[in-house]
């Protein structure tokens, strides 16, 4: 995250901190980020606190990015059915929004890591018609966004992970 923040600080003119803070989705202190990162490998539950929590948090207008660091697929759409049991996961067309911001990404998300060898996917839940949660599959953006020699990913790759990261930001603090 401070990578994706110090690239946005010079791509976006933001003024982010380059300290990521932690928040428990449970917590109160959610409410104090308007944008909010999940990723991980594997396993993860909400409590139904947790949910709650969260389902209020994106309907007062925050935004949740997910980025599936591998394996989190079968976690993530049960898990975001307990917060919004209404809504299913959407791909998001080539030509959403999200995909062309500063950056244009006219084939949607990079790949940036192999894990499954399948391709990229953009999913998005969308709440009273704005997107609230936007669902990397398959991409691994993360992983660009990480120093260099964490993932060995060339520059370009790394490029593109940090521009499609600035999107999913820029997209959220617009919409």
């Amino acid at each position: 995250m401070p990578n994706l923040a110090r690239f946005c600080n010079e791509q976006l003119k933001t003024n982010f901190a380059l300290e990521e803070a932690v928040v428990e989705p449970g917590s109160p202190d959610i409410f104090n980020y308007p944008f909010i990162h999940m990723t991980g490998n594997g396993r993860f539950v909400f409590t139904q606190q947790e949910a709650d929590n969260v389902r209020k948090y994106l309907s007062a207008g925050g935004f949740l990015n997910i980025n599936d660091s591998y394996d989190m697929d079968k976690f993530v759409r049960p898990e975001m059915k307990k917060i919004f049991p209404e809504l299913d996961f959407v791909e998001l067309p080539f030509n959403h929004p999200v995909y062309h911001q500063k950056f244009d990404f006219a084939n949607g998300l990079p790949k940036v890591h192999e894990h499954n060898d399948k391709p990229p996917q953009g999913f998005g839940l969308i709440y009273n018609g704005r997107l609230v949660c936007f669902y990397s599959y398959e991409s691994d953006i993360g992983d660009g966004w990480e120093d260099a020699r964490v993932h060995n990913d060339s520059e370009e790759v790394r490029q593109k992970a940090l521009k499609m990261g600035a999107n999913i930001i820029q997209f959220a603090f617009s919409q």
